[in-house]
C-alpha cells in the first residue's frame, strides 16, 4: 500500500527503524521545554498524509520518552479523510510537573509514531439486551490481579 505525504517546511518524513516496526516515527519541527510550557505542549508535525479510506491512522507513544523522562501521549485518532497537519501532544507527569526530571524536546527528535491499522466495516444495531457472557457488566479489575 502507498499513502501521498506532503510535508510543510521544516517537516521531517515519517520513518521506521527497522523494517519490521509496527509505527512509522514522527519527528518535532521545534525545541521546546514542555517543563516551562506548564507540563504539556502540542506540535505540529507538518505531516500531512491521505489515509486510505478502511484506514486509520493511531499516534502513540514512544516508550524511550515515557521510560526515561516521563513524557506521556496520549493516543490519538487520524481519520482517512483528515489531510491537515498531523498533531502530537505531549505532556509530563507528576514529577516532570514538579520540574524534577527535564523534559527538553529537539527540533528532530522522534516525538510519537504512527501506526496504520485497518478497520472493521461495523454496522451498529441497538436492541433492547445483549446475550449473556461469563464476565457480563464486571470491570475494572474484575478478573484479578
Amino acid at each position: 500500500m502507498q499513502i501521498k505525504v506532503k510535508l510543510d517546511e521544516g517537516a521531517k518524513m515519517p520513518t521506521k527503524a527497522h523494517d519490521a516496526d509496527a509505527g512509522y516515527d514522527l519527528y518535532s519541527r521545534e525545541s521546546v521545554d514542555i517543563t516551562e510550557n506548564f507540563g504539556e505542549y502540542i506540535f505540529d508535525t507538518g505531516v500531512h498524509m491521505a489515509i486510505p479510506k478502511g484506514y486509520v491512522g493511531l499516534i502513540a507513544g514512544r516508550s524511550g520518552l515515557n521510560f526515561k523522562q516521563s513524557i506521556q501521549c496520549p493516543v490519538s485518532v487520524v481519520d482517512s479523510g483528515y489531510t491537515g497537519p498531523i498533531k502530537v501532544k505531549l505532556y509530563g507527569s507528576e514529577m516532570l510537573n514538579s520540574y524534577e526530571i527535564p523534559a527538553e524536546i529537539h527540533k528532530g527528535d522522534r516525538i510519537a509514531q504512527l501506526l496504520i491499522m485497518p478497520l472493521a466495516d461495523a454496522e451498529l444495531i441497538q436492541v433492547e439486551a445483549l446475550e449473556d457472557t461469563d464476565r457480563g457488566d464486571k470491570g475494572f479489575g474484575s478478573s484479578g490481579k
